[in-house]
């Protein structure tokens, strides 16, 4: 332990889990992203507190891109039993939830190409201001998922649920599982603020 009481073996291995990552976010397959994720430690509920940037994190998935075409920004875990799972930015850069249960996710599943087509993201972009909410749409739990249990986030009224691990304390990689998907989406979650 050094005198601020860190520990320099967990400083030293949070920054490579970070330089790791930065390789990956430039692209990578299904298969490196998930054996990094499968090294990194779990994440503590309590740890998931508070408002996170969102990115997706590049591995040929069909939900690759698709978020960030529609203006998602990112989470929000106001309480255990309490989380935002889609946050989304106005021209402002004001943010706002959207109710999960109103997006047609089958459809980015069966036609991936229509979903990303400029056109959808416009209309969908067009649909927010009725898709809006003040109510959370998920809750945070201990899940075991890929053999370590870890925080993680259950969509309220869609078979999703996202595994997060830690890459350091204000740094987390999630995994979307979701019914229908052969491989899970992976994106990467920067903490903006705790609570």
């Amino acid at each position: 332990m050094t005198s601020t009481g860190r520990n320099p073996n967990a400083v030293e291995a949070a920054r490579e889990r970070r330089d790791r990552l930065v390789e990956l976010e430039r692209g990578t397959s299904v298969l490196a992203a998930l054996a990094f994720y499968d090294e990194l430690p779990a994440v503590a509920v309590g740890d998931l507190l508070g408002s996170w940037k969102g990115s997706g994190l590049p591995t040929g998935n069909p939900f690759d891109g698709l978020l960030e075409a529609y203006g998602w920004h990112g989470k929000r875990f106001e309480s255990a039993d309490e989380v935002h799972p889609l946050v989304f930015a106005d021209a402002r850069g004001r943010t706002y939830s959207v109710d999960p249960a109103r997006i047609p996710l089958g459809i980015a599943i069966r036609f991936p190409r229509f979903a990303h087509h400029p056109t959808v993201a416009r209309v969908f972009r067009w649909l927010k201001p009725v898709l809006r909410t003040r109510k959370p749409g998920a809750r945070a739990r201990l899940v075991e998922y890929r053999g370590r249990a870890s925080g993680a986030m259950l969509y309220d009224a869609l078979p999703i649920v996202d595994a997060f691990r830690r890459v350091d304390v204000d740094t987390l990689v999630g995994a979307m599982d979701l019914r229908g998907l052969d491989q899970p989406f992976l994106f990467v979650l920067r903490r903006e603020s705790a609570r």
